[in-house]
């Protein structure tokens, strides 16, 4: 009746399972999808997005101010004046007459030339546009990181929920012989308690792995932009690149590293600076004109009963700044200064690449060289298994040993797993410092 119910049992997990894997592939994730998503719905893509579009405003003519104003003004103006005179003699006081004005007029004002100012102005707009480009760039690629981290975050756990789930059958399975063979006498309770012991420690190891898987899951479709609670599973295939050249990722490096980018076109953003102080010491030219109407109603005792004026008016003006106090002189003083600190700062940015380019590459080449050995290692523990679980079965090794060889198997899985998602890690670090996350295939 036990072995019915225990038969029962296990055909019920594997229905449960087996519609639980339906579901999952049901909601499989690739790794494109993944970054599709990302690129649509994560929140700091969305922000960075915005941010570019503002910087691309700012760039346009209509920012510029090579376009004229043109303005309109109306009117209406009443007044009622009276005039008092004194003298020595007497006093006078005329009543004098109202008035009624109305008034409209069309205008425009157009700086002709102003230094130059405008046309670096300008340019410098243009210039931050493409830094926010860059910017948004460097956000996507950390956020690609980020994805991807989390991504094989979950790939990690659902391989070692697999490796728990099949310790966990071993255990059950020898906790079944071990009750079989103490019911016929074949060996002591002790050798049931120990495998109940075994089962009761891989079911705790099985559902800490799950609830880390979940808490993984969740983390990931934050990232996604969705609900975080959406069910997913995740492709475990991992694709290396091959032939990785440390010599030629330091000169895509140095071309397209996004702090690199931004440092080079903050020097530029200075050089135009000093050219846009160097116009406060030449004159400034503009062009006025307008066209305006004017019509005054007077009240009974004026000689005349309204006037009109109407008519164009133009003109060309010169301002120019004689002597400023020395505003426009510090100005450029200063601008050239910040362009020196930008040169530092970019010769510090170029420091701090070679430098990282190098640990990040070290600690790719050690995460390889611990992958191949965590293979080999996960080989010859299956092997150790395998013939460990014949002895066992003949009666050659106690349940200890065969307890420990079923843990060393299990801890290889688990560092082969680890090993196999920390290289690929490692060598997106590599891309993203080179300038290259984007163009690669995941």
């Amino acid at each position: 009746m036990w072995n019915l119910m225990m038969r029962f049992s296990l055909i019920v997990i594997l229905i449960i399972l087996l519609a639980g894997s339906a579901k999952a592939q049901e909601n499989l994730l690739s790794k494109w999808e993944a970054v599709e998503q990302a690129l649509e719905f994560n929140y700091d893509i969305k922000v960075a997005n915005n941010n570019v579009k503002i910087a691309q405003n700012n760039a346009k003519i209509l920012s510029s101010g090579f376009l004229p104003i043109i303005s309109t003004t109306s009117g209406i103006n009443y007044s009622d004046r009276s005039i008092k005179q004194e003298n020595e003699n007497a006093i006078s006081f005329n009543p004098g007459g109202s008035t009624l004005t109305y008034s409209s007029s069309l205008g425009i004002n157009y700086t002709l030339f102003d230094g130059l100012g405008r046309q670096y102005s300008f340019k410098k707009a243009q210039q931050n546009a493409q830094l926010s480009d860059i910017q948004a760039r460097q956000i996507v690629e950390g956020a690609l990181l980020q994805l991807f981290i989390a991504y094989y975050a979950v790939a990690r756990l659902s391989e070692n929920k697999i490796s728990q789930k099949q310790s966990l059958e071993i255990s059950k399975k020898r906790l079944l012989r071990a009750q079989y063979s103490y019911e016929y006498g074949q060996n002591t309770q002790l050798d049931v308690l120990n495998a109940e012991v075994d089962v009761n420690n891989d079911s705790i190891n099985y559902l800490t792995v799950i609830q880390g898987l979940d808490n993984s899951k969740r983390d990931l479709n934050l990232l996604l932009g969705r609900d975080v609670n959406t069910p997913l599973t995740v492709d475990t295939a991992v694709k290396y690149i091959q032939n990785l050249n440390l010599e030629q990722v330091v000169t895509m490096a140095e071309e397209r590293n996004t702090a690199i980018l931004q440092a080079n076109n903050l020097i530029r953003s200075s050089e135009y600076d000093i050219r846009i102080n160097n116009a406060g010491w030449m004159p400034v030219v503009g062009l006025s004109a307008s066209y305006s109407w004017t019509k005054n109603d007077y009240d009974a005792t004026s000689n005349f009963a309204d006037q009109r004026i109407i008519g164009p008016n133009a003109g060309i003006n010169l301002s120019w700044n004689l002597f400023d106090g020395g505003a426009t002189s510090t100005r450029v003083q200063n601008a050239r200064i910040s362009l020196d600190s930008e040169r530092i700062s970019r010769e510090k940015t170029l420091q701090q690449l070679y430098r990282d380019l190098n640990n990040a590459w070290s600690v790719y080449q050690t995460a390889l060289f611990v992958l191949d050995a965590q293979k080999k290692n996960l080989e010859t523990n299956r092997r150790n298994f395998e013939r460990t679980l014949e002895q066992n079965k003949l009666g050659q090794v106690t349940s200890i040993e065969f307890r420990q060889a079923q843990i060393n198997l299990l801890n290889a899985r688990l560092s082969f797993n680890e090993a196999k998602y920390a290289a690929k890690n490692a060598e997106l670090v590599i891309l993203q410092i080179s300038g290259n996350l984007l163009d690669t295939e995941f």
